[in-house]
């Protein structure tokens, strides 16, 4: 049996009941292996209309469109028309944050790299219009630096949107329509959709979220603001073009006609470690645009996604010119990636599955030490110490995400190594470890199992 033929059984054979034990709605996936690529597509696009996914089905990619824009924001290097290393106010004089000293050097590689060191998760809604960057990067300024730019990770949305509004200035035209003009359509990606007027066109998931009687229903609120786009808030496509376009990473710049789109160089240094990350379970480092997992000694570059209900994993293995794409509308369905994944990954190239952190049930040595109220602009998470010494953390979303139908957790925190602990419950079918990084001068930062350093605010 072929690498492509037993991957193609496994898919046919095991999708289906992950589909129905991690709760998923509808799946599509796309693998390519060489240049052989295998298709799937099972289940409800929307449980309100019955509406069946089929391989051409358009679902939201999230923040894989992070790798879109930094993608387009390599073009302009490779042009001569942007330094990676230029600060950001060389470009966007206006940009600038709560710390004048950080807003001023702040550079486009700290951005590309969730490394500038302010808080990202700004989600502020400035209209349909096509001066939404514009206005966005202007209510900014208000916003607190965590830490000095460049000194650690902190997942950043925010700063890609700065970054596509720093496209469309060297550009000269807006986001969406460079995002099509140079990408979406040199690449012939026929199922994708900048917005929901575009997606309308085209066979679309609508997102599943859990109510309070435990069951998933379509939401009401199909993509969030436009602002968000180049952070992925609204484009949307197939598992198959979502393929393709990780194709042109795997073919170093090409695209499936041998056409140019981006040089063998910028490629290169897209997955290239620009910053090391918390060990938080996740992956090792992160390049520019793309995060990098290490796998048996073996580089894996790949992005995640999550939108209203929507979620979105690609994963490339650039050494046998493999990618998986993975999409779904509801449910839990990381789970059913990482599974995917892991088969491929060891079928095409013998590498074993990343074991998945296991809770030891001690209690976190000076537990104390932990102790405290961490805040950031969509949740509020506690952190408390019962009288039998156990650690909990309760975590209340507030702001849009709240309003999107986010939900409290709750979970006892044991021991793992060093100032990491580990959420003994899982929540959306994983156990993401939690890193405390330390005192920034008003208290123990706490970087979440999301990637984003929060502050405490009870030092």
């Amino acid at each position: 049996m072929t690498q492509h033929e037993a991957v193609t059984a496994w898919i046919e054979e095991r999708l289906p009941a992950l589909m129905a034990e991690h709760r998923v709605p509808a799946v599509s996936v796309a693998v390519g292996i060489g240049e052989k690529t295998i298709e799937y597509a099972s289940g409800i696009l929307n449980r309100g209309t019955g509406v069946t996914a089929t391989t051409d089905s358009v679902f939201q990619i999230g923040s894989v469109t992070k790798v879109f824009t930094a993608t387009l924001v390599m073009q302009l290097v490779d042009e001569g028309l942007l330094d990676l290393d230029a600060t950001v106010q060389s470009v966007l004089p206006e940009f600038r944050v709560a710390d004048a000293a950080a807003s001023a050097d702040i550079t486009v590689r700290q951005l590309l790299s969730h490394a500038s060191g302010f808080e990202g998760d700004i989600f502020v809604d400035t209209g349909e219009g096509d001066d939404c960057l514009e206005r966005y990067v202007g209510i900014l300024a208000d916003t607190p630096q965590l830490f000095a730019p460049g000194a650690m990770f902190s997942y950043n949305n925010a700063g890609f949107s700065t970054l596509g509004r720093l496209v469309e200035v060297r550009r000269g035209i807006p986001y969406d329509r460079v995002l099509r003009e140079r990408l979406l359509a040199p690449l012939g990606l026929r199922h994708a959709a900048v917005d929901a007027a575009e997606a309308i066109l085209h066979r679309t998931a609508v997102g599943h979220l859990r109510g309070d009687d435990g069951e998933y229903a379509p939401t009401t609120v199909w993509a969030m603001e436009r602002s968000g786009s180049p952070a992925g808030s609204r484009l949307a496509m197939s598992a198959a073009d979502l393929l393709a376009f990780a194709r042109l990473h795997l073919r170093g710049g090409r695209a499936a006609d041998g056409a140019r789109i981006l040089s063998a160089t910028a490629v290169e240094a897209m997955r290239t470690p620009q910053i090391s990350l918390p060990d938080i379970d996740q992956g090792v480092a992160w390049g520019l645009g793309w995060e990098l997992f290490s796998r048996d000694g073996r580089t894996v570059v790949g992005h995640d996604g999550n939108t209203i209900g929507q979620s979105a994993s690609l994963r490339l293995l650039p050494e046998e010119g493999v990618a998986v794409a993975a999409l779904a509308n509801g449910g839990s369905p990381h789970p059913l990636f990482a599974a995917l994944v892991d088969e491929v990954l060891h079928e095409v190239a013998g590498l074993g599955p990343k074991p998945a952190p296991v809770p030891t049930g001690a209690a976190p040595a000076d537990a104390a030490r932990f102790v405290g109220r961490y805040e950031s602009s969509t949740a509020i998470t506690t952190i408390s110490r019962s009288d039998d010494g156990r650690l909990w953390l309760d975590r209340v979303p507030h702001g849009v995400v709240a309003d999107l139908g986010d939900l409290p957790f709750r979970t006892e925190l044991v021991a793992w190594h060093d100032d990491v602990l580990l959420p003994v419950e899982a929540e959306g079918g994983v156990r993401q470890p939690l890193a405390f990084l330390g005192d920034d001068g008003t208290g123990r930062a706490l970087h979440l199992h999301t990637g984003r350093a929060d502050r405490r605010m009870d030092p």
